[in-house]
């Protein structure tokens, strides 16, 4: 049963898997008790499946169940103690809990270097999280010169073209994007696809990843055509592979949307907006945080197509469900206000957009 579950999630069926997963992990604890091993690894599947729904609130308190109790039968230097904690640190990150999971992330590495050694690979995922994490913080130079010694040392362990070595230049890539090293990053970007393409072929979802990256380079290049060539294959491809309502099909058409929109042509940029929000309504739920991106990015195109109060709209009911399910302090919380107050000022809503205003920095959080 816990591997039919792992198969739903594996297939981007995590609402499947989820029921699965509840099952398997009371009919564990009636048979081996609550702090069997077992009980305790399909507690941690079903918190990582909780994550992906955006149940983050229910995932966190899964995980963190896992964490202590592995510390007190394990105890804190054993791997499978890490690896809680390590999924703890992605949960945390998912509710924008990002110094929690940085002291989390923290530990795992100092510990895993203790006990596996610098060059370990588990130890470098580790390093490369964290990297993600500082990049999360704003601390670029800290993602990047982690992100450049992860890649060093997995050129060194495993080659230039192994999958572990192209996997830590695609990460390297996206922070010489942020710095605005496009051809840096194009130039990562095409040796990761090349070599995709010849060890996984041209149509394993990660080479088509890899596809999606270098267009969005291109984007960032301004290299517009060529970005929608490439996003037009990701999306014939993994529509192939997937089918229509998988996550990375969904991923794809917003990729090529937000391509339509920069060169103007917000027909179709709407059209496939629309159908990206009903598609991740459908298959993440209507509160789920990707869903919600969804819907602003959607209210973003409205304004674009001068469609202003479906904008207004859509942007109000974002910010309504970030409050009520991350919290008024959350970053995601605070841009949606941000975005409406903009939004109310643009109406020549003045009053509305003080209000919002106020509240942000009430929060004092830079929004």
């Amino acid at each position: 049963m816990g591997n039919v579950a792992s198969t739903y999630g594996e297939l981007g069926e995590e609402k499947k898997a989820e029921e699965l997963e509840v099952v398997v992990l009371e009919k564990r604890k009636q048979i081996l008790g609550d702090d069997h091993p077992d009980t305790l690894l399909a507690m941690s599947n079903l918190a990582v499946t909780k994550d992906s729904l955006g149940k983050t609130s229910e995932a966190e308190k899964l995980m963190s169940a896992v964490l202590e109790k592995r510390k007190q039968n394990l105890g804190d230097n054993h791997l499978d103690t890490l690896s809680a904690m390590g999924n703890l640190a992605e949960i945390c990150k998912e509710m924008g809990q990002f110094r929690r999971a940085e002291e989390l992330e923290v530990v795992v590495l100092e510990k895993k270097k203790e006990i596996l050694g610098e060059n370990h690979p588990s130890t470098l995922l580790t390093m490369g999280n964290l990297a993600g994490t500082y990049f999360e913080l704003g601390d670029f130079k800290k993602s990047k010169d982690l992100k450049l010694t992860v890649l060093e040392k997995r050129k060194q362990i495993f080659g230039a073209t192994h999958l572990d070595t192209l996997r830590a230049m695609a990460n390297l890539a996206v922070s010489y994007s942020r710095s605005e090293e496009f051809k840096k990053a194009e130039e990562l970007q095409l040796f990761v696809l090349e070599n995709r393409e010849q060890l996984l072929g041209a149509n394993h979802p990660a080479t088509l990843n890899a596809m999606g990256n270098l267009a969005k380079t291109y984007c960032d290049l301004e290299d517009f055509k060529k970005a929608v060539e490439l996003q037009d294959v990701v999306l014939e491809k993994t529509r192939q592979l997937f089918g229509p309502d998988h996550r990375d099909t969904i991923y794809a058409m917003s990729d090529l949307s937000s391509t339509y929109r920069h060169i103007g042509e917000f027909t179709k940029a709407k059209e496939l907006k629309v159908l990206v929000l009903e598609k991740f309504e459908h298959v993440l739920g209507a509160n789920h945080p990707t869903t919600l991106v969804a819907m602003a990015n959607l209210a973003v195109t409205y304004g674009d197509a001068k469609e202003f109060q479906k904008a207004e709209d859509l942007e109000a009911v974002v910010l309504e469900r970030r409050k009520q399910y991350l919290g008024n302090n959350h970053p995601d919380t605070l841009l949606a206000m941000k975005s409406l107050a903009f939004r109310y000022r643009d109406q020549g809503k003045v009053k509305e957009a003080e209000e919002l205003e106020k509240l942000i920095e009430n929060n004092k959080v830079d929004a």
